[in-house]
């Protein structure tokens, strides 16, 4: 009998999106449901699994950096690398030293039975496929509090963006059943979640069945009524969703829904339309801008926060500044930004010309500093209405925290009797 079957303690950590969270959240009850003994990534455990993101070189950088830290605090604890940059380049991920076992998109539920056939000291295993090959949906859902919980709903991307190498990593487009999506949300009720974040790769596109190769009868606004109608969870948020497939009839719908918050996150990456076609994005700025303005007719206290690039290759001084101007007259209320970051097998590799690390940074700093005034604008008009806050059950220094229902963070001392409530609050 292997040693590992007398140890059963195990960490996790995750870097990325929202999607990892809800997946490690997933692996881990099963691996508990197994046997295994959770413990914290900064203990010592017998089997340390890092969920990995490939979106920037940064997130690469990071998982090498961890693999060095378990080896310095637990040579002997086996290391499992899985997630994104374990389907890329898993024979680079083999190379490291101290990883054990790189699983691919296929096989990172399996992670039990692949560990009752591995010891240290063997020959790294790599089990991973095509990403051609890569079918069937598998749900998860994060649940490390009763707050809030990230509900997988879709996977993998059919899109082409000329940055991304998501659909290489995560396969086709697929979806769960809106049937499925429903039986989890009461299960998520029953177990006293309030709060519930629908994710995806590209939620937008849900519909498509769990073999990536048609479309349903069902679709994503289909979805969002039917959750509606779910008695136990107060509150639903849709992660991000692209603008050309943020319907109106989506959007209306929110505005008079029970239980959908006013508050979409929604791409846009560029504000000038040439870099945008260099992006092999599906919408123009105009019609993001017609989205922003529709909501804000609708819903004019609704939060909106938006994804940006910069530093694209053949971004000029220019079109950064369409950018700027963009973002600074539209009725938004915080960004994310990134820089841009060049991934292997990605057709932006052949644009040109390449825009210098250090403009890149600045452009992010500029737009950081636009996205802080936007926050602070966008919360200052909100300022003397009673809005609806969840607050979390931490205690943080004698402090908790919340968010209103338009997504503007709200910070308190500490009172148990807000812990995981949904309080009247003057903002």
């Amino acid at each position: 009998m292997p040693a590992l079957l007398k140890k059963r303690s195990i960490a996790f950590h995750t870097l990325g999106c929202k999607l990892n969270f809800s997946e490690t959240s997933t692996i881990s009850r099963m691996m508990e449901n197994e046997g295994f003994e959770k413990r914290q990534f900064d203990d010592l455990a017998d089997v340390y699994v890092i969920n990995t993101c490939s979106v920037t070189d940064n997130a690469d950088k990071e998982c090498r950096q961890l693999v060095r830290r378990i080896q310095r605090k637990s040579p002997e604890s086996l290391v499992v690398i899985t997630g994104c940059y374990a389907q890329l380049k898993p024979k680079e991920i083999a190379e490291i030293p101290g990883v054990d076992l790189v699983l691919g998109a296929s096989e990172k539920f399996n992670l039990a039975q692949h560990l009752l056939e591995l010891s240290k000291g063997d020959s790294t295993k790599i089990s991973s496929c095509d990403i051609e090959d890569v079918s069937g949906f598998n749900a998860s859902y994060s649940l490390n509090d009763r707050t809030r919980t990230f509900l997988k709903v879709q996977d993998g991307c059919d899109y082409t963006c000329s940055f991304c190498t998501i659909p290489q990593a995560r396969g086709k487009s697929r979806s769960d059943s809106i049937e499925n999506v429903l039986r989890h949300a009461q299960e998520l009720a029953s177990k006293g979640v309030k709060e519930i974040v629908l994710t995806g790769v590209n939620l937008g596109d849900f519909g498509k069945g769990a073999d990536g190769n048609k479309k349903n009868e069902e679709n994503f606004f289909d979805l969002v009524c039917a959750l509606d109608e779910v008695e136990g969870i107060e509150r639903y948020r849709i992660s991000s969703i692209e603008p050309n497939l943020l319907s109106d009839e989506i959007i209306h719908f929110v505005a008079h829904s029970k239980r959908f918050m006013p508050h979409f996150h929604i791409p846009l990456q560029s504000g000038s339309n040439h870099i945008l076609g260099l992006m092999r994005r599906r919408y123009k700025r105009e019609l993001y801008a017609e989205k922003v303005a529709l909501i804000k007719q609708l819903m004019p206290h609704c939060g909106i926060g938006v994804d940006l690039i910069v530093g694209f290759p053949g971004e000029t001084e220019e079109e950064f500044k369409e950018t700027f101007d963009f973002l600074h007259n539209l009725d938004i209320s915080y960004l994310h930004v990134f820089t841009y970051s060049e991934r292997d097998n990605t057709h932006a590799l052949n644009i040109h010309p390449v825009v210098p690390q250090h403009t890149r940074h600045e452009r992010n700093k500029i737009l950081r500093n636009l996205s802080y005034m936007k926050s602070q604008y966008f919360a200052e008009q909100q300022r003397g209405q009673n809005r609806k806050v969840l607050f979390e059950g931490y205690n943080k220094n004698m402090m908790m925290e919340g968010y209103t229902d338009n997504y503007i963070r709200v910070v308190t001392p500490y009172n148990p009797a807000f812990a995981n409530s949904i309080v009247d609050w003057t903002v």
